[in-house]
């Protein structure tokens, strides 16, 4: 399990690339602003290819709808050599 940061944490930090993983259809419910989509399916797939090794040396926040796959999506990261957290409660706890 990935370690987990806060909706306000995020909000006091601006040093994550922030990384929405959910699927495209439930991006029509907003997004963080600035945040990256890629979703959980395309995340690993870009892990196990080296398509995002320049973000290894940035810090990354994944989110979902309310952390889930979030959760997912920063373990593969952190287990291939990345910097993650998952936004705890995901895009609803964002949205608040």
């Amino acid at each position: 399990m990935a370690n987990s940061i806060t909706k306000d944490e995020l909000k006091q930090n601006n040093e994550y690339v922030i990384i929405d993983v959910r699927e495209t259809d439930e991006l029509e419910k907003g997004k963080i602003d600035g945040s990256k989509h890629m979703s959980l399916g395309l995340i690993i797939r870009n892990v196990k290819q080296g398509k995002i090794d320049e973000l290894k040396d940035q810090k990354i926040c994944t989110y979902c709808a309310s952390g889930y796959r979030g959760n997912i999506a920063s373990d593969e990261l952190n287990k291939a050599g990345f910097s993650a957290v998952n936004l705890e409660g995901g895009f609803m706890a964002w949205s608040q």
